[in-house]
């Protein structure tokens, strides 16, 4: 007879390596974000956004005819930055 053993914790870490792996490419692959994409990532409406740090002098935003582009690297540099100076 054979019998087989699983580590459960083994093959979790494996996933969650691999989620995060898969998460660290797709967010190299994005250079802009959109509007959409930062109210996505943010989880904020965009009256909010623009009530809140829009404005700020720092938060890096470009506009490209009538709509706006956030470099992903630096926005989400900006973001935590501002998020922790709410503390």
């Amino acid at each position: 007879m054979l019998e087989v053993q699983v580590d459960e914790e083994a093959i979790k870490e494996m996933y969650h390596d691999a989620i995060e792996k898969r998460m660290e490419k797709f967010d190299t692959e994005l250079v802009y974000w959109d509007t959409k994409e930062l109210k996505k990532r943010t989880c904020m409406s965009w009256n909010t956004i623009l009530n809140n740090f829009f404005y700020e002098n720092d938060f890096p935003k470009i506009k490209v005819g009538g709509k706006w582009y956030f470099p992903a690297k630096e926005t989400k540099i900006f973001l935590n930055k501002w998020l922790l100076q709410l503390k």
